[in-house]
């Protein structure tokens, strides 16, 4: 490619082909002597005829013009804005922080403050984390687990059906529960489910028809060791309780003895009635309360203590000792 620029001369031929290069190419030249030329390309003008040519190298009757393909660098521009993180928004009480125009951004409460300015950081900032949404609707239901192993035989006595219940039949064929009507007419107030006693399973009041309102304990004070301590106030104990108190007081009757009273009982055509220990007649308030036809006053027990014996109050459920020949009142009871 070649123009012929021989209507310029000297310094406007330098600039005429600078303006024709900088149109058709968009790019930038220098002069440049043969000599020092390094750019691929080149313009080569005839200084006779003003001929421009493009050329790698250019004649000694020709000028050579540099096309420069990098330009030259430039200065490094301003620092641009920053966005500075912390874990505590108390990293903005030093102004020394970040330059005019930065962010910070809180990692603690997720908020991002700036830009600074320079008076310093903003106190208040955008909040980016919003309020917590409502609650989603529950999931599906999982998938059912596997059956666990089978667990252990449990313990359970086997309950006789010689009671009756609250039904319109008067016939005791019902499974004995406590409250019920038990086979000596008296009131179940004991049943032993877990098996843990190995000599009976229920134990019942006898009916009031058996109840005294004023028997003596016995007619001295004579100990009764074998009814006395721990042993002697425990459930189950009531039977052999009775039995080593009229082994003490052989001359006694039930007229003078609360032990004697109680096995003088025949209610329901049993024979079996005894004077309960202090832990059977504790048994006895607790789950019938208010059932029975007991009043609210003290219950001989047959737990011996020193010169005294325990009592069961059927007011307020205490429990206290009391001089033998003072008078309460009895009901015997059973086991089966």
């Amino acid at each position: 490619m070649q123009f012929k620029l021989n209507q310029f001369s000297g310094t406007r031929k330098s600039i005429a082909v600078s303006a024709i290069f900088s149109f058709f190419l968009g790019a930038s030249f220098v002069s440049a002597s043969a000599d020092n030329v390094t750019a691929d390309i080149l313009a080569c003008i005839n200084k006779n005829t003003g001929s421009v040519r493009i050329s790698q190298t250019c004649s000694p009757r020709e000028t050579p013009f540099q096309w420069l393909i990098n330009g030259l660098t430039g200065k490094q521009g301003p620092r641009g804005a920053q966005i500075l993180t912390g874990s505590n928004i108390q990293n903005l009480t030093s102004n020394a922080l970040g330059e005019v125009g930065d962010y910070f951004l809180s990692e603690g409460n997720a908020t991002l403050y700036g830009p600074k300015t320079t008076k310093g950081w903003p106190s208040v900032g955008i909040k980016l984390q919003g309020p917590i949404g409502p609650q989603g609707a529950p999931g599906a239901t999982g998938a059912t687990g596997a059956t666990g192993a089978t667990g252990a035989t449990g313990v359970k006595i086997t309950e006789l059906s010689v009671c009756d219940g609250q039904d319109a039949g008067t016939v005791a064929d019902e499974l004995c529960k406590i409250g019920m009507t038990g086979p000596g007419g008296g009131t179940i107030f004991f049943v032993d489910y877990n098996d843990i006693y190995p000599t009976f399973n229920y134990l019942e009041a006898a009916p009031t028809s058996c109840e005294s309102a004023s028997k003596t304990w016995s007619s001295a004070n004579t100990a009764v060791t074998a009814a006395r301590s721990w042993a002697g106030r425990a459930v189950g104990a009531g039977p052999a309780n009775t039995a080593a108190i009229k082994a003490v007081f052989t001359a006694d009757t039930s007229s003078n003895n609360a032990a004697y009273f109680a096995t003088s009982c025949s209610a329901g055509g049993k024979s079996d009635w005894f004077l309960g220990s202090l832990g059977e007649l504790k048994l006895l308030y607790d789950n019938l309360q208010g059932g029975g036809g007991f009043v609210d006053n003290y219950y001989w027990s047959s737990t011996d203590d020193d010169i005294y014996a325990w009592m069961q109050n059927f007011d307020n459920g205490s429990q206290d000792r009391y001089g033998r020949n003072g008078t309460l009142y009895v009901r015997p009871v059973r086991a089966f």
